[in-house]
């Protein structure tokens, strides 16, 4: 029997060569318009699809392939009654389908997109042949990437032929759902919502050993920090909970990032060390094994088990301070993971330990953080029977913004501590209060019930730590509601708070700040508040 091949494409790149290994595989294809142009100005005889339904494409080519005869081509099954019937009726049975869709997420994109530009840029002919040709379970193609898979699989002569069919149907499912919700979302006006995702790992447990199975999804992104560009060096995969602490690590390392390339024009070299999503340990400079061993040592007892990311190539020196900076001698500091945009050769094997659970990851895109960096995809967070959804959180500390208030004028070195307070407490479960002195956090207090008891717990951290907050500058993700928080905070020794105003006891805070000589920086709570991770 003569088979088909039926290719609609709005995308022509590729699509002559995998239209002439069909015609080698002995395919008869099928086209019209552009790609049937394409096709046959390279040599390659495509026959119209018109003629299947004894006419041509109508409404200025607005229908095609939307006809019973296209269709029934897709849907006819391999039976008696269907093989008589599409004989009689003079069709053919359509093996393979090859369609991609009109690039309906650019112009819903567009700034300047119009509901008629919308509409006009919505297929329909597409997505009704990938919906009839994945019921009929044909060869359907939907991703330019997968043609070459089947032209291998067709000349290996169809291996697994019902499990790589099923394959292709869901594939192509999946790619039409997304495509209407798109239009569902824009004409909808926010009424509708979703989120759909490809599966890229799955994780040997969730959040704990019974929770099981636990996957990771990419949603397509093309945004170069998405889960799906880091890639394993060494070690285990990356784990349930080493997933959400990467997500929560690259909000953390964006917004110092960002924060110093506003307020700096230059981004310093950072390290980070995370635990349960909030950082145990951070440090900026311009030494690379500086900035290691003050990280490491911001709380080196929450950085063991931690997960460590870094926005420079991790070397020998750097994999050295990282192990062993700070331990007795003869021990080695345990961690779950290190995330940096490259490694040299022969570091992979300094972390190797019994069952390889020192994870190693790359992404080069660490190295190259700006302003620009910054996740501002909306957030989602399932709650039962829904889920929420909001902005990012992408806000960014400028010192000259006319709404900071200054009450006092603290060093360019206070400043910058500051900042790196106000980064890595804004990206902690809030409420936080966080400390930093020369450039290294020493106390992280966050998610606190009260704000005096952030305060209370990141001046204790620092003792435990063995570090001294004396002329330390701290940040709270939020104003003081009382005088407490400050007072614990000056006790201490620190010099410099970065806030927020909008209390009732704002003045009173200036006045202690005031008295006991504390530089008192205040944006207004409802420009710069820093909940974050509720």
């Amino acid at each position: 029997m003569e088979k088909f091949a039926l290719l609609s494409v709005f995308y022509k790149e590729g699509i002559v060569d995998f239209a002439k290994q069909l015609v080698e595989l002995g395919f008869t294809i099928l086209s019209s318009g552009g790609t049937a142009r394409e096709l046959n100005e390279n040599g390659i005889e495509a026959r119209d699809v018109a003629t299947l339904v004894g006419g041509k494409a109508i409404l200025g080519h607005r229908v095609v392939t939307l006809s019973r005869e296209v269709h029934a081509g897709l849907l006819a099954r391999y039976i008696d009654a269907d093989i008589k019937e599409m004989e009689t009726l003079g069709l053919p049975y359509i093996d393979l389908v090859c369609v991609d869709m009109y690039p309906l997420e650019d112009e819903v994109n567009n700034p300047d997109a119009t509901t008629d530009s919308v509409i006009e840029k919505t297929d329909i002919g597409g997505p009704t042949m990938l919906g009839s040709a994945a019921k009929g379970r044909r060869v359907v193609v939907c991703d330019p990437l997968d043609r070459q898979k089947v032209i291998d699989w067709l000349k290996a002569g169809k291996p697994e032929e019902k499990e790589f069919l099923t394959a292709l149907a869901a594939k192509a499912d999946f790619v039409v759902s997304r495509y209407r919700m798109l239009s569902a979302k824009y004409h909808g006006e926010g009424k509708y919502d979703g989120i759909s995702g490809e599966r890229i790992s799955t994780c040997k447990y969730g959040e704990n050993a019974h929770m099981i199975p636990a996957e990771v999804y990419s949603t397509g992104s093309s945004d170069p920090l998405a889960i799906d560009k880091f890639k394993r060096i060494a070690g285990t995969d990356l784990s349930y909970n080493n997933t959400c602490d990467l997500d929560r690590l690259l909000q953390t390392i964006t917004h110092i990032a960002a924060t110093f390339d506003v307020n700096r024009s230059k981004v310093p070299l950072i390290a980070i060390g995370v635990k349960h999503g909030n950082a145990c340990g951070a440090s900026i400079g311009d030494d690379p094994v500086e900035v290691v061993r003050k990280m490491v040592m911001g709380d080196d007892l929450a950085i063991f088990g931690g997960l460590v990311t870094l926005n420079f190539e991790v070397n020998e020196e750097i994999a050295e301070a990282l192990l062993t900076y700070g331990m007795p001698d003869g021990k080695r500091r345990i961690l779950d993971g290190i995330i940096a945009p490259s490694f040299v050769s022969g570091t992979a094997e300094m972390f190797e330990r019994k069952n390889d659970k020192c994870r190693l990851v790359a992404n080069k895109a660490l190295a190259e953080l700006d302003k620009n960096s910054l996740d501002t995809e909306k957030r989602l967070r399932y709650v039962r029977g829904g889920f929420l959804t909001q902005p990012n959180y992408t806000f960014i500390l400028d010192l000259n913004d006319p709404d900071l208030q200054k009450f006092g004028q603290a060093t360019a070195e206070q400043e910058d501590d500051m900042l790196l307070a106000k980064a890595i407490c804004d990206t902690s479960n809030s409420n936080t209060i966080t400390i930093v002195r020369n450039k290294q956090s020493i106390g992280n207090g966050v998610s606190q019930h009260a704000r005096v008891r952030g305060a209370n717990l990141a001046v204790n951290l620092t003792g435990y730590s063995k570090h001294d907050a004396k002329d330390a500058s701290a940040a709270s993700d939020s104003f003081f509601p009382f005088v407490d928080g400050p007072e614990v905070l000056e006790k201490a020794g620190i010099k410099a708070i970065l806030s927020t105003s909008g209390s009732v006891a704002d003045n009173d805070i200036k006045e202690f700040c005031e008295k006991r000589g504390i530089i008192l920086y205040l944006i207004p709570d409802k420009k710069g508040r820093g909940f974050f991770g509720h």
